[in-house]
């Protein structure tokens, strides 16, 4: 049974009560992330997620590790485009503890200088294991070629000279302006009984002020470019950007099984010809990023640099397949088996179930059930996936980033053939 309560400053507390689990998963959710920072910014939620956890009025770092620690718990964050999540698991005899420390560090962070000048080197090798590791680079360098100078092209970590340059005054003031009542929902799911819940919560949480500022965030078009980075590596690595979808696009859920298709599984086109058939790549993939107003379509590999040219031909290929002729009965199918495998699976875990509750709710305003999810994928059809593969796949608006030992731009300059 899922519950909701809206407190009096426009907090919304979500729960799910599920029977036979001794666990609860909550997180404090915010609607806000690198998108929403400007340039000087960039970095900061991801700054404050770290620090979230270095101490408050009542406790100081080592006291928030040890109390979870003390409690068997697991607490973490994390940052993204547009949210950024403070969340906790414990057995349901811990809940009481997991909301005290949760909401003190979310309400009660001192955003300590001497905290932040010791977590700016931790924060700047996070940056560098991620320039240090070409295959999560690349997806870096791949959003800033396809989305240019808007946020969402922008690296989540930050810059490093805004990291350098960072003091409790700019993490204290982007924190206030945007860490308000109305973009925080909070969820549990577990043995956890909503009006307990709620009444735990409320005496921390309603004495937060609601802000009367609006935040617009700017809806970017996808860009075209080539964008070679050269690198001494063993291997090319290739992502091709396409359009995409939003969110709560009401064709998500063709391009969902459309992914699949195309590059989502092992049995997939791009996977069985690229790897299987031509042994071109080890890893080989498509994915989708989805934000609240847009979103981009991407595939993946990393190849054998004399072999690039062609590994882009194939994707190319494989693309243009989807957008002229209907995808079989069989692929369609096995697809949404694999859709619904992976939903269904996911259903069995709290946590997943924490999460599902506040995206939910921060997307729709609304919980969607698993089973409404399941009806909407199995009315997809292979005309759905047609129409998609034509609206999204105009090789005119393709981007390509490669990062590796590759030099001469002309060589990819003819990689969209039609």
């Amino acid at each position: 049974m899922i519950q909701k309560t809206e407190l009096n400053n426009s907090i919304r507390i979500l729960s799910k009560r599920i029977p036979g689990v001794h666990s609860v998963s909550m997180g404090v959710w915010v609607d806000v992330g690198a998108r929403d920072e400007s340039l000087e910014e960039n970095g900061l939620s991801h700054l404050i997620e770290h620090m979230i956890f270095k101490g408050t009025k009542r406790r100081t770092a080592f006291q928030i590790a040890k109390e979870f620690d003390a409690i068997g718990g697991h607490t973490n964050a994390f940052t993204s485009m547009e949210n950024t999540c403070f969340h906790a698991k414990v057995l349901d005899s811990h809940t009481h503890t997991m909301i005290d420390i949760l909401s003190d560090i979310f309400l009660n962070s001192v955003f300590d200088e001497a905290e932040i000048a010791k977590e700016r080197p931790v924060i700047l090798q996070e940056i560098g294991m991620v320039e240090d590791s070409p295959d999560e680079y690349i997806h870096v360098l791949s959003g800033n070629a396809y989305w240019g100078d808007n946020p969402l092209g922008r690296s989540i970590l930050g810059r490093r000279e805004n990291i350098v340059g960072f003091g409790p005054e700019a993490v204290k003031s982007f924190f206030h302006r945007f860490y308000r009542p109305e973009r925080i929902v909070i969820s549990a799911a577990g043995n956890v009984e909503h009006g307990w819940l709620v009444e735990k919560l409320k005496s921390s949480f309603e004495v937060a002020e609601k802000n009367a500022q609006t935040f617009k965030r700017i809806t970017p078009e996808g860009l075209s470019a080539v964008d070679l980075h050269y690198r001494e590596l063993e291997l090319a690595h290739i992502c091709i950007s396409a359009k995409g979808l939003s969110i709560t696009d009401p064709g998500r859920y063709a391009f969902s099984l459309l992914n699949t298709i195309l590059g989502g599984n092992m049995s997939s086109r791009l996977f069985q010809e690229i790897r299987e058939q031509r042994g071109l790549a080890y890893s080989i993939y498509s994915f989708v990023n989805s934000y609240f107003d847009t979103g981009m379509f991407g595939v993946y590999a990393g190849v054998d640099p004399d072999r690039a040219t062609e590994c882009i031909d194939v994707i190319i290929k494989e693309m243009r397949k989807l957008k002229s002729r209907r995808v079989t009965k069989s692929e369609l199918v096995n697809a949404k088996e694999h859709t619904k495998g992976n939903l269904l699976l996911s259903a069995e875990s709290v946590d997943n179930h924490m999460v599902r509750l506040a995206q939910t709710e921060i997307h729709f305003e609304r919980y969607i059930p698993i089973s409404e999810v399941i009806e909407k994928i199995e009315s997809v059809t292979a005309d759905d996936i047609l129409d998609l593969s034509r609206r999204l796949f105009e090789p005119e608006t393709y981007a390509l980033t490669l990062l590796g030992p590759v030099d001469n731009k002309s060589d990819y300059e003819s990689y969209r053939p039609e």
